[in-house]
């Protein structure tokens, strides 16, 4: 089967093509950092209107890279939440219209069924069952996942989620959007000893996270560490960006070495754009190793929003039956447990078997 993947939830283009024998034969990304920068985050109807404009000109690009036509297309899959409404609507209203013009069935995904499934695509993917650690801007979850669709929330960020703590204490330090990895390159020259950061709730027994606290301990630790202009050194500003990178990342280790115990699971996946934080990977493989467990992730560039993690799980539903009908849907909000198993009976108002 031969699956055109679109997302648009946020403010990242992404489209590929995902044909389940051969596997990923075609992808292209547009993202809008550099706009969104000048407003230091996300501008939601700024980034509706560039999904139109880019949309259509990736579709054609990733149908010449795989030397491919519309025409030989089986599916569509488009994200169809959680996310920003607007953004949505574009490339779940385009997904559909392809695929009434050509005839074939669509299917609305996922957004972090997406992101936990990147992994997939993969040389060595992992087998079921694994625990998921989803960490993005967005979200900061911990799943066990028995099976595609088969998702148990574990824990979640109660307020911030990881990303969105990266971006918050960026701006803090007074550097741009995104702010995750202008603070991991800081970090690379800092001391993280310099300052003790608190590791949030991982004092208390639980699987839940908490980023609010760190983001006001490093609101006054930056203030404290101004000189009289107002201004942080470049050393100091290293420290505090070593101290906060490793605060946030051995909080979401431990809880990761929790949630290996508490499962008895021995394969670990982390998901999402913080997924790809080199120092989060370092402190998990060395938690794996310890507990005799096998640590997956996506390689870099299916780590951020893209459209090859939607193509693959858009086709695994496709293949077992399921399909959406004509009516867009799209949400805003949208907890991933509520999901049903691969092929099962759905429940009203979602995907269609046929």
């Amino acid at each position: 089967m031969l699956v055109l993947g679109i997302e648009t939830s946020c403010d990242e283009t992404g489209v590929a093509l995902y044909d389940s024998e051969k596997g990923l034969l075609g992808d292209a990304l547009y993202s809008q950092v550099k706009m969104h920068a000048e407003y230091g985050g996300v501008v939601p109807e700024l980034a509706s209107r560039d999904h139109v404009r880019k949309l259509i000109p990736l579709i054609r690009e990733v149908c010449q890279q795989a030397d491919l036509q519309l025409s030989d297309l089986d599916a569509v899959a488009y994200t169809s939440g959680p996310g920003l409404i607007g953004a949505l609507m574009v490339g779940a209203s385009t997904g559909r219209a392809l695929a009434l013009a050509l005839g074939i069935p669509a299917i609305g995904v996922h957004h972090m069924e997406g992101h936990l499934l990147a992994p997939m695509l993969e040389e060595s993917p992992p087998s079921f069952p694994f625990v998921a650690l989803l960490v993005s801007g967005g979200h900061t979850q911990l799943v066990r996942v028995d099976g595609i669709g088969e998702y148990e929330l574990l824990g979640e960020s109660l307020d911030d989620a990881a990303g969105e703590a990266f971006d918050k204490a960026a701006k803090m330090m007074g550097m741009d959007y995104p702010g995750g990895p202008l603070i991991a390159k800081a970090a690379q020259t800092g001391d993280s000893s310099a300052y003790k950061f608190p590791r949030p709730m991982t004092d208390r027994p639980g699987l839940d996270f908490s980023f609010s606290g760190l983001k006001t301990f490093t609101l006054n630790t930056v203030e404290a560490a101004k000189d009289d202009e107002g201004k942080l050194d470049p050393q100091t500003l290293s420290n505090i960006a070593a101290a906060f990178e490793d605060a946030v990342v051995d909080t979401l280790a431990i809880k990761c070495k929790r949630a290996l115990q508490h499962t008895g699971f021995k394969q670990l996946v982390i998901a999402g754009g913080v997924s790809a934080n080199r120092k989060l990977r370092e402190k998990l493989d060395e938690i794996v190793r310890k507990e005799r467990s096998g640590l997956f992730y996506a390689r870099p560039a299916f780590c951020t929003d893209n459209g090859a993690m939607i193509a693959y799980a858009g086709c695994q539903r496709l293949m077992a039956g399921e399909s959406t009908g004509l009516a867009i849907q799209t949400r805003p909000r949208w907890p991933m447990d509520t999901l049903h198993p691969l092929g099962s009976e759905q429940p009203e108002g979602g995907a269609q078997r046929g």
